[in-house]
């Protein structure tokens, strides 16, 4: 059983997850799939290791001391895995898929350093989360980094880092935004199929805020670059225009005072950024190494 770290990796993930759907979201692999790895190495060690509970699962004595021994292999396997990397060093470019708010301004920043990682050139394909998903599923990149959750059976998510959306301004604004101040504001939004707006529309409805949809909208746009020129050039004389997009986005022109950010009364408008890959490559050294790097960077 010790030779097939497959069920132990398992056991590993089932124990930091605290629950057995979740190891099974975070593995790739089915429930009933997961229950029957735990069940083997049950059947095998002839002991109970798991007690399941309804707020999660808990390690028998068996099972704290079987943990003790899966983490000393993992380590042995990680460490044998960077030098079988060193070895297998090609030369070739690792390309990554990422929606636009992380292709150009969250990724950017760990370039350098992915490179330097992973020995090797680095290059990213820049579109919408679905497009990248497309292109993951078609092979034409290594990695996808996406806002949103596309389902497919063939793909493995894993949750990577927040990100927060916030309305934002060339004026000054309320910290907390009231339902008034919204209605005031002219208006730059997001096409209607938009995720982020959507979500938008969501927060507002929490807070017990009009929908957007009652704004004062001066027009609709698609890119958040253009959004962000569109409100950082807009005339400060007259009645403040307002968009939302990614905090990522306008940070540096946020910290020197060109723009201004507000939020909707008390809420934070908050989405999961996901790492995406294809199942069949979950036990790829290259894609382990990256994933591994990316989570270690939120």
């Amino acid at each position: 059983m010790l030779t097939d770290f497959a069920k132990l990796e398992t056991f590993l993930t089932v124990v930091r997850e605290k629950s057995f759907s979740k190891a099974s979201a975070k593995l790739g692999i089915s429930q009933p799939a997961v229950t029957q790895q735990m069940k083997f190495i049950e059947d095998y060690l002839d002991v109970q290791i798991v007690d399941r509970k309804k707020n999660g699962i808990k390690l028998t004595k068996e099972g704290q001391i079987l943990h003790g021994i899966a983490l000393k292999i993992e380590k042995c396997v990680a460490n044998a895995e960077k030098e079988l990397l060193k070895i297998m060093n090609k030369n070739v470019t690792f390309v990554f898929g990422a929606s636009f708010i992380i292709g150009n301004y969250i990724l950017p920043r760990f370039l350098n350093n992915l490179k330097e990682n992973i020995h090797n050139d680095v290059s990213i394909n820049v579109s919408v989360s679905h497009e990248a998903i497309e292109d993951l599923l078609d092979k034409k990149i290594d990695i996808a980094l996406v806002e949103n959750y596309v389902a497919n059976d063939d793909i493995i998510y894993r949750e990577w880092m927040e990100d927060e959306i916030v309305i934002f301004s060339n004026q000054k604004l309320p910290a907390k935004a009231k339902a008034e101040d919204l209605l005031s504001y002219k208006w730059v939004c997001r096409n209607p199929e938009s995720n982020t707006r959507l979500l938008f529309k969501e927060n507002l409805e929490k807070a017990n805020y009009p929908d957007c949809d009652t704004f004062n909208v001066t027009s609709e746009v698609t890119s958040a670059t253009t959004i962000v020129q569109t409100v950082l050039h807009s005339d400060k004389n007259s009645t403040p225009t307002v968009s939302i997009v990614s905090r990522n986005a306008i940070e540096s022109l946020l910290k020197a005072g060109a723009l201004h950010e507000s939020r909707i009364g008390n809420q934070k408008m908050i989405r999961k950024l996901y790492i995406a890959y294809r199942k069949d490559r979950k036990h790829d050294a290259f894609i382990e190494n990256v994933v591994d790097y990316l989570l270690k960077m939120k």
